[in-house]
């Protein structure tokens, strides 16, 4: 399937020498270089594809030329060099009345300023786009009718705009827009001339209608927390220059140069980040068939006084705690049953971190991140949420395996009260091994203290712990940063 939209080495000047102008800047020449002899770059060698149902949000400071290559997108403006593609045709080829058509069936278009006719009631110019196509007015009214039901305007069909906020004003404008039906949406800085709180709200809207609708939304702002919170993909700009195109959180994690990195130095990356690139493995887990000496086995080679147990296909049980499986062993328990705490917060990989404090601040074990199906792929340590609030990296560095191995070191389990390790019967297990990086042995098992008869037991470990190991020494300290 070809990209919905695609700009391939696109170059926009205006004024005199526009031709020499690309050569130029082909050749490494500046924006003020080529301004000397008349020639203003707006856009200079950018490329990307946004794919079926993404929302792609560019985003620069005022001069970046955004809002000129947005309108390279639908025609508006010809690129002086380079090629723009729209569901895999070459729009710079069109004849006028080819891309008139191409606009009114593939591609609409929100304007910042709303630009409605002020004659014209919201129903009307809800319906006007399907009116210069040509659709019979019973069925462009019925279209209109249901666009303005989406956005929350049924109701207003007969008030003229003057009658209307600045939210419900930008709200008909996107209602024209989803009426066209057309699968591509242009928004050129669409909701910067809304209040914040009116803002949020249209932001919200947005994203609603379109994991509703699908459609393929390329965005233009300058407000870096709007594109952070809409952008499945995020392409900064700079001079007219792409410097960065990439998710939020590659480009707040790994900025490409000092101009991004200062960019993105104020924002909220609570609300960026995400469960998913915060969590640490899950280690250490218990088998939801093991006995109480494999679960004791476990927390003391890592140090802990809670695991987390699981079934075969990986899906959460709960947890074991070091208090109530101690006085287990010593009775002689068999079987986990009436040892696990089922009670454990759960969160799912796409959940802000903006939104996982409160869960943690209830919760006096890690935050367990568990997909649709229940099965655990993370969990989320207290210091690993001070960590990302703090903007020490994403949750998986070094700075955050520090804390929990420090945490670790502050309360380790407490073992002397009880038995000697013995191994297990036969008849426990373990869950399945699966190829995620959360069945790796725990860092520095001793494999002599792990019988490899033992199901119930975790895998030998098979040397010291690589470099990268980090999120089982983060992980080791879970128990004990409560």
């Amino acid at each position: 399937m070809p990209a919905a939209v695609r700009a391939a080495k696109v170059y926009k000047v205006f004024g005199k020498r526009a031709e020499r102008a690309v050569k130029d800047l082909e050749a490494g020449a500046t924006r003020e270089e080529v301004r000397a002899y008349g020639a203003t770059a707006a856009v200079i060698d950018v490329s990307f594809d946004v794919e079926p149902g993404e929302i792609f949000v560019v985003m620069g400071l005022s001069g970046s030329g955004k809002s000129t290559l947005i309108r390279m997108l639908n025609g508006l403006l010809v690129p002086t060099s380079g090629t723009v593609e729209v569901d895999g045709t070459d729009i710079t080829r069109l004849k006028p009345a080819q891309l008139r058509q191409m606009r009114s069936q593939k591609v609409s278009m929100v304007f910042q300023h709303f630009a409605l006719f002020p004659h014209r009631n919201v129903l009307e110019n809800t319906a006007y786009g399907l009116e210069v196509r040509g659709v019979p007015v019973d069925e462009r009214q019925h279209r209109a009718a249901q666009a303005l039901e989406l956005v929350g305007l049924k109701g207003w069909e007969r008030n003229l705009p003057e009658q209307l906020s600045g939210g419900m004003r930008q709200r008909v404008g996107l209602a024209r827009a989803l009426a066209a039906d057309t699968p591509i949406v242009l928004m050129d800085e669409a909701f910067s001339a809304l209040d914040p709180l009116i803002r949020r709200d249209m932001q919200t809207q947005l994203l609603e209608l379109q994991s509703e609708l699908g459609k393929t939304i390329v965005f233009i702002t300058h407000d870096l927390n709007e594109a952070m919170r809409l952008g499945d993909r995020v392409g900064v700009l700079r001079d007219g220059r792409a410097v960065q195109i990439g998710t939020a959180e590659e480009i707040l994690n790994d900025p490409a140069n000092d101009y991004v990195a200062q960019f993105v130095e104020d924002v909220d990356r609570t609300r960026v980040l995400t469960a998913s690139s915060v969590m640490a493995a899950p280690i250490p887990v218990v088998g939801a068939e093991a006995g109480p000496r494999a679960a004791l086995r476990t927390l003391r080679e890592n140090q802990t006084s809670v695991a987390f147990v699981l079934r075969r296909d990986r899906r959460l049980v709960g947890v074991v705690h070091e208090k109530t499986i101690g006085p287990a062993v010593r009775t002689g328990q068999k079987s986990l049953d009436g040892l696990v705490d089922t009670d454990v917060q759960r969160v799912s990989p796409d959940t802000s971190v903006a939104d996982l404090f409160a869960p943690a601040a209830e919760s006096s074990v890690p935050l367990a991140v568990v997909d649709d199906a229940g099965r655990l792929r993370g969990v989320i340590p207290r210091v690993t949420l001070l960590a990302a609030l703090a903007g020490n990296g994403n949750g998986n560095g070094a700075e955050t395996a520090d804390a929990g191995h420090d945490a670790a070191a502050a309360e380790p389990a407490d073992t002397s009260r009880t038995e000697p390790d013995t191994a297990e019967p036969a008849d426990t297990a373990e869950p399945a091994e699966d190829a995620d990086a959360s069945d790796r042995p725990a860092a520095g098992a001793d494999p002599a203290e792990t019988p490899a008869e033992d199901p119930a037991d975790p895998p030998p470990d098979t040397g010291p712990a690589p470099p990268d190991a980090a999120g089982e020494e983060r992980h080791g300290g879970q128990g004990a940063a409560r």
